[in-house]
């Protein structure tokens, strides 16, 4: 009997250790999952820390774009009637064999912008007292490329023309002679202008003599 009793303690003492030792497992997961779950909150300072950083990446995207559209927004506008005053002066000599006379078609802007002439310009000439047809020309062949004119500044093309009379009559009484010309700068209607004498002065006369002059490209300054 005593052993009986004494066999029954030692499983009872048995059971109980694996008890303790099943709970001692148990405690032990929970704390390797609380410890688990404590550590993930880590990870947060790290990913908030590159918000930043993506921000400011959207920040430079959005300021190239800025600039970019300020430096179209800053495109030169064409000169027009209404940004430029023009001016027609004759020459300050009489043609040779050997040398055109050379008038001058001057540009001035009067915006307070700069403004820019690209495309012909052209230019006709009609006799005062229409015994002559119409002569037109333009600097498309002399060259049209874009020429910046800042405000208050200026830009002048030459006009090659012979006002030789070669029947030995005087200059003056070429075929075409105009008191006035007619100006059309690039995609606008023609404006009459006086014809000047060299310095600016009015009374200045576009004698012609043959059928044509030219007209040519337009510089700066």
């Amino acid at each position: 009997m005593r052993t009986r009793a004494r066999t029954r303690i030692a499983a009872v003492g048995v059971l109980a250790a694996l008890s303790a030792l099943a709970l001692t497992g148990c405690n032990s997961g929970d704390e390797a999952d609380a410890a688990a779950g404590s550590s993930a909150p880590a990870s947060d300072p790290a990913s908030t820390a590159a918000s930043p950083k993506a921000s400011s990446g959207s920040n430079s995207s959005t300021s190239g774009g800025d600039s970019s559209s300020e430096g179209g927004g800053g495109a030169t506008a064409a000169c027009t009637l209404r940004t430029v005053s023009i001016k027609f002066l004759m020459s300050d000599h009489q043609a040779t064999e050997q040398q055109a006379a050379n008038g001058t078609l001057k540009f001035t802007n009067t915006s307070g912008a700069t403004c820019t002439v690209v495309g012909p310009t052209t230019v006709t000439a009609t006799d005062d007292e229409n015994k002559a047809g119409p002569i037109s020309a333009d600097n498309s062949k002399e060259g049209s490329d874009a020429v910046d004119i800042p405000a208050g500044g200026s830009a002048t093309a030459d006009i090659g023309y012979n006002n030789l009379n070669t029947e030995g009559t005087a200059r003056d009484t070429c075929p075409m002679g105009a008191s006035t010309v007619k100006v059309g700068l690039p995609k606008q209607p023609d404006t009459t202008v006086n014809v000047l004498k060299a310095d600016g002065s009015p009374g200045g006369y576009f004698s012609v003599c043959g059928d044509s002059f030219k007209v040519g490209a337009f510089t700066a300054g």
